[in-house]
């Protein structure tokens, strides 16, 4: 028994991915890192500026983002274009991919700054929270998605190097972001160092400014002489029916997977802010705390897209296994350091986000409710981490039609109808209505598991064998 563990483990060994995947991903988790310690002490500059403030931005944050996801996550798709591309050897596409990209990145841009100006409040009107709250998710809304273009031309930019396995210049681009975000959000949060005290409306401000300073670092080497030459980018600067039809056609689907699946949780927190401020309150703490896990497993899985792509492309699809076998390694173990705080260590780290003062009347409810949903998110980050990694692999190979009607499936049937009918009609808590989203992972986690296993993505491609 000894000896075959030990042949298996070393055959393991010589398969695994280990050292390529975390050259990938780790620069990716890095940069998602960045953005998410952005979010992080957004949230807490704003939980400590106002209950209402905390309240307001993550309804408002998650609904913006649910747009420029879907956006962006069209555009980003030409990293599995590039991917496959450099990896079948064919560079004279890279250039071309990338500009169907910006067109599309273009396009998006007019149509956000449309809805932003036309749409903000009859949406939250619809939604149904308090007066003072819905003033603010406006206001924060409205920021977002008037500059979402920018937030959407990262996606397409960072493509470029992920789709080549050069991940490198996306975390330092995040990083210069993320440096430029936390002062300039705290400033015009609470008025200091000669800037007006915006409350809300700063924070969406700071953000704005943040994407358009990391825009800027990620096209200056991708328009520069060297790569121009390479790539043959400004030949390259014209529209590609084929390949931009191609783009929407797996782009979509992959892209309302991602969208569905935020559009759950989006509809989880407008559903529970019709609980109370406390629930809602501590349900916004729960969910920015839970990011610390979602986005580095998010930036795994766009690296192991990419290695899919790549390994496709050279026609090996066990590299691709090996891959996502060795990031689902490592995201456990990062999941596991997670878990002991979340399970022993719960109220230190929700009292990060709360002031225990006079303002915050329900301050002990808070903090034990939003302690004890911490112990539920302890169990779905881990199903996360099956989830995310198998999908990136579908959705490296082309797979994205089954992903997104796999996330339709369940998000209806595990959690839009079953908060809608809870909440409305049968006065569901808030421990059951987290238990749902537990559910919910389970369930995409068995799916994809499924679809993965059966190995059709193997003979996948989004690029034509000759185009």
């Amino acid at each position: 028994m000894k000896e075959t563990l030990l042949k298996s483990w070393s055959d393991w060994r010589g398969k695994s991915r280990y050292r390529e995947v975390s050259r990938v991903c780790i620069p990716l988790v890095t940069g998602m890192a960045a953005t998410t310690v952005m979010e992080f002490t957004d949230r807490i500059f704003l939980s400590h500026y106002s209950v209402d403030a905390i309240s307001a931005v993550v309804p408002a944050g998650v609904t913006a983002f649910l747009l420029l996801c879907f956006f962006g996550g069209v555009s980003g798709y030409v990293s599995v274009f590039i991917a496959q591309y450099h990896g079948s050897g064919r560079p004279e596409k890279i250039g071309v991919a990338l500009w169907q990209g910006i067109f599309f990145t273009l396009l998006s841009g007019l149509f956000l700054f449309f809805f932003a100006s036309f749409a903000t409040t009859p949406l939250f009107t619809l939604v149904g929270h308090s007066p003072e709250i819905r003033v603010q998710e406006e206001i924060y809304f409205k920021i977002l998605c008037s500059g979402g273009v920018f937030h959407v031309a990262i996606q397409t930019l960072s493509g470029f190097f992920t789709g080549r396995g050069q991940t490198k210049p996306v975390m330092l681009a995040n990083i210069l972001g993320m440096t430029v975000n936390i002062p300039l959000d705290y400033a015009l949060i609470n008025g200091v160092w000669g800037l007006p005290e915006l409350g809300i409306q700063g924070a969406g401000i700071a953000t704005v400014v943040s994407w358009g300073v990391t825009l800027l670092f990620l096209a200056l080497p991708i328009f520069s002489r060297r790569l121009n030459s390479e790539f043959r980018l400004f030949e390259s600067m014209a529209l590609d029916l084929d390949i931009f039809a191609r783009l929407l056609r797996f782009g979509i689907p992959g892209a309302l997977q991602f969208s569905l699946d935020i559009f759950a949780f989006t509809f989880f927190i407008l559903m529970v802010g019709r609980m109370g401020t406390e629930p809602l309150a501590a349900s916004n703490i729960v969910i920015s705390i839970s990011s610390l896990a979602f986005m580095p497993a998010l930036g795994f899985s766009y690296g192991i897209s990419s290695l899919t792509g790549q390994a496709l492309g050279r026609g090996r699809p066990g590299e691709a296994r090996a891959a996502a076998w060795s990031g689902i390694h490592i995201l456990l173990a990062y999941t596991l350091f997670l878990d002991i705080f979340f399970i022993f260590t719960p109220e230190w780290i929700v009292s990060l986000f709360i002031h225990s003062d006079g303002a915050v009347v329900h301050y002990d409810e808070i903090v034990k409710m939003a302690s004890t949903i911490l112990l539920l998110v302890a169990v779905y980050i881990f199903l996360d981490v099956f989830y995310m990694i198998f999908a990136a692999v579908l959705k490296g190979a082309g797979d994205t039609r089954f992903l997104l009607w796999t996330i339709f499936g369940a998000s209806l049937g595990c959690m839009i109808v079953p908060l809608f009918v809870g909440i409305n009609f049968f006065g569901m808590g808030i421990y059951v209505a987290w238990s749902c989203i537990v559910g919910f992972l389970a369930t995409l986690c068995l799916l994809i598991s499924w679809r993965y296993r059966r190995g059709r993505w193997e003979e996948m491609l989004v690029i034509g064998k000759s185009d």
